[in-house]
């Protein structure tokens, strides 16, 4: 049997811009250990009202920890922006493209794609629901306009809008999730558990049997 994470996202996260930032630089060597990675679309809206969870940003103490947990979570995983002026948006868009491209194009593909939406909206800070950035975000992947403009289209047809809404509620009701990113991880044994958050990696490698150090502090010389 073989190891898998399976990587639920939504670009309206930063913290799953920071997992699947982690997950791609760490990539190669988790092939070479026998662990496949998979990037699945969830609308992040959807899983907060199936789970009855609430977005930090509505709890007052919740929304003041975050200035700083945020700080340090993109010195940890080497990136540098603000939280838009526009945040939060509403990322069915976004999420319904990415699920279209998911389906009819290469694992390269919807990777490099996911990554431009990443950072066209954290780093370029655009918002990427409104279908003119979406496409600014997309043009970094595809180099046909007119691509683009079909993939946009194909974005707001009934099945991929019924295949996000459908992974979304599966999330939630079979694997408990409340929040994003969240992952199922399958072991060498074949049995899968969930975890939660960008900085639950160590406890992933443990799970999955992988050789890691762990954090350790250096003794003063």
């Amino acid at each position: 049997m073989g190891k898998k994470i399976e990587c639920y996202i939504d670009c309206v996260s930063p913290y799953s811009f920071y997992a699947f930032t982690y997950l791609q630089k760490n990539a190669a060597a988790l092939a070479d250990l026998g662990v496949e990675i998979e990037y699945i679309p969830v609308f992040l809206g959807g899983i907060n009202v199936g789970s009855g969870n609430k977005p930090p940003w509505t709890l007052p103490a919740k929304a003041v920890y975050a200035e700083f947990d945020g700080k340090r979570a993109q010195k940890y995983f080497g990136h540098d922006f603000k939280v838009p002026s526009f945040f939060p948006i509403l990322s069915l868009l976004p999420q319904r493209v990415l699920t279209h491209i998911k389906q009819h194009y290469s694992k390269e593909i919807f990777e490099a794609a996911y990554q431009h939406c990443f950072e066209t909206m954290w780093n370029g800070q655009l918002d990427i629901s409104k279908p003119e950035n979406l496409a600014v975000a997309l043009e970094k992947t595809f180099s046909s306009k007119k691509e683009v403009e079909e993939i946009l289209s194909a974005a707001t047809s009934p099945k991929i809008k019924a295949d996000l809404s459908a992974v979304t509620d599966k999330v939630v009701k079979e694997m408990g999730a409340f929040g994003c990113p969240w992952f199922w991880v399958t072991n060498g044994e074949g049995k899968g558990e969930p975890f939660f958050g960008s900085d639950r990696f160590h406890y992933m490698w443990a799970y999955l049997d992988l050789p890691f150090e762990d954090l350790k502090l250096k003794a003063k010389i």
